[in-house]
């Protein structure tokens, strides 16, 4: 089979599959956007790559507004148009394509059913839902007509995709009343790929590069956009900054880090230590320093947006510690398994409290062998595979129809 899997932001685990696919004999084609500043996986070809195995930097010329919704859509078009252009080229038997916009997604789709081509959409977020919560006042006013296309123009297509893999059983009760046939949709949760993300000592060389070997560290790795309140962070840097061996530490780029710089600078935070995205080879280390690794998730994103980065703090084995939604799924695989604490992200007291609880225990055996244990159970590269093969087998059967 050829398979053509395009993953918008390059995330670890979705590379893992595409690897993992071509490992089975599948010719697969991997892409991703070239043109946005945002954690990645390994999207280099390696030795050991089947050799039916691509990598597809796909990119427009110039960086992609992350928050400009007008030019967003234009350059989402273009964007599309390069994505159909590579598709074209490899010829593919299926497409699965995911983190991405309404309007990606529906060129895809109008192209592969042109095409004959089974079409996939691999649905994390809810692109139209998480958009309007994050517009206010008279933006949202300004911009409904847009919203209004955007959302109709995504459920469309969710309607019309041979096949919708969702990541929690949460998604099906809204989907389903969106119109979209309740057979069609699969639950595939996100996982963490366990071989690449290895847990590390404490004492490595980045954390003795950087100073924090011997400090205890809160650690918060990932994008902070409009679903995050980077506050917490400070907060929390604030509410420690009596005790000389606490740091706070903080790796990602883009709005929320800027806010971060003016508030660290503005307090006079300096346990608060702020670094730049890093190369997917060095993750495993930075993580490895943590201590505790920080979650966060504004209420808006409700249970239609599960934050990958628990999996792979999960995969580092070190507790966690979050201010997500109680009802979202990535707090009840904290709670519900015993991997650190959870509290909802608008009571900066508790969190507070429940950091303070971790500083105290974070090093129990109970954390390191929940977290293990659910590693083993849900982090198997083949059970997903073949979860996602079943998958696809289903789409070309409906796609022939």
């Amino acid at each position: 089979m050829r398979i053509f899997v395009h993953d918008f932001a390059g995330h670890p685990f979705q590379i893992q599959l595409s690897r993992w696919l071509a490992g089975q004999g599948h010719a697969v084609f991997h892409a991703y956007c070239a043109d946005i500043q945002t954690p990645r996986g390994a999207l280099e070809i390696r030795e050991t790559d089947s050799p039916g195995f691509s990598i597809l930097p796909i990119t427009i010329g110039r960086p992609i507004s992350k928050y400009n919704l007008i030019r967003r859509i234009f350059e989402e078009w273009r964007y599309g148009r390069e994505l159909i252009w590579s598709i074209a080229k490899a010829a593919p038997d299926i497409v699965i394509s995911g983190n991405t916009s309404p309007i990606v997604q529906a060129m895809v789709r109008r192209w592969t059913r042109r095409h004959g081509i089974a079409f996939v959409y691999w649905l994390q977020d809810v692109f139209t839902i998480a958009l309007s919560h994050a517009l206010n006042g008279w933006k949202r006013l300004l911009l409904s007509p847009a919203l209004m296309f955007l959302r109709r123009l995504e459920f469309g297509t969710l309607a019309r995709a041979d096949a919708v893999v969702v990541i929690s059983e949460d998604f099906r009760a809204l989907l389903a009343a969106e119109g979209v046939p309740v057979g069609h949709v699969e639950v595939i949760e996100n996982w963490a790929p366990v071989d690449e993300v290895p847990a590390r000592p404490k004492s490595n060389a980045w954390s003795q590069a950087v100073g924090i070997a011997d400090k205890f560290v809160f650690l918060y790795s990932g994008t902070l956009g409009l679903k995050h309140n980077p506050g917490l962070l400070s907060d929390l840097a604030k509410s420690f900054s009596n005790d000389p061996d606490v740091r706070m530490v903080v790796i990602s780029n883009g709005i929320g880090r800027d806010w971060l710089e003016a508030k660290k600078k503005a307090d006079g935070l300096d346990n608060l230590l702020l670094f730049d995205f890093v190369p997917f080879e060095i993750v495993p280390d930075c993580l490895g320093a943590a201590d505790v690794q920080v979650a966060i998730l504004e209420p808006h994103a409700g249970v239609l947006s599960v934050p990958s980065k628990v999996l792979t703090y999960i995969a580092a084995e070190k507790p966690v510690l979050g201010a997500i939604p109680p009802e979202n799924l990535a707090a009840r695989i904290i709670v519900g398994n015993g991997l650190g604490l959870n509290v909802a992200p608008t009571d900066a007291e508790a969190f507070t409290a429940a950091a303070r609880s971790l500083r105290k225990d974070a090093a129990a055996a109970t954390y390191h062998q929940a977290l293990s244990a659910y590693k083993a159970e849900h982090f198997d590269i083949d059970k997903v595979g073949a979860a996602f093969l079943a998958v696809f087998a289903g789409a070309a059967a409906r796609c022939r129809k």
